[in-house]
C-alpha cells in the first residue's frame, strides 16, 4: 500500500496567505512560523476573559491593624 504524498490544497498561511509548504505546516516558510511563534512569546495571543465574579472577597486576611 503506497502513501498519498501528494501535497493537497488546504488552508493558506495564517500569517501571509501563501500555500502552505509540507514542511513548515500550516505555514509556508520558517519566516512565518517564527513570527507565529513570536506573537505566542510575546504575549500578542490572548483569550480575553473577564475577572471571577464568584470570588468572595471574605476569603481575604483583614488588613493588618493601625496602632
Amino acid at each position: 500500500m503506497a502513501e498519498n504524498t501528494d501535497i493537497q490544497p488546504g488552508k493558506p498561511c495564517p500569517i501571509c496567505a501563501k500555500p502552505a509548504v509540507q514542511q513548515f505546516r500550516p505555514f509556508c516558510s520558517k519566516r512565518c512560523a517564527d513570527v507565529d511563534l513570536h506573537r505566542w512569546l510575546s504575549g500578542s495571543y490572548v483569550i480575553p476573559a473577564a475577572p471571577d465574579e464568584d470570588e468572595d472577597d471574605d476569603q481575604r486576611p483583614p488588613p493588618p491593624e493601625e496602632r
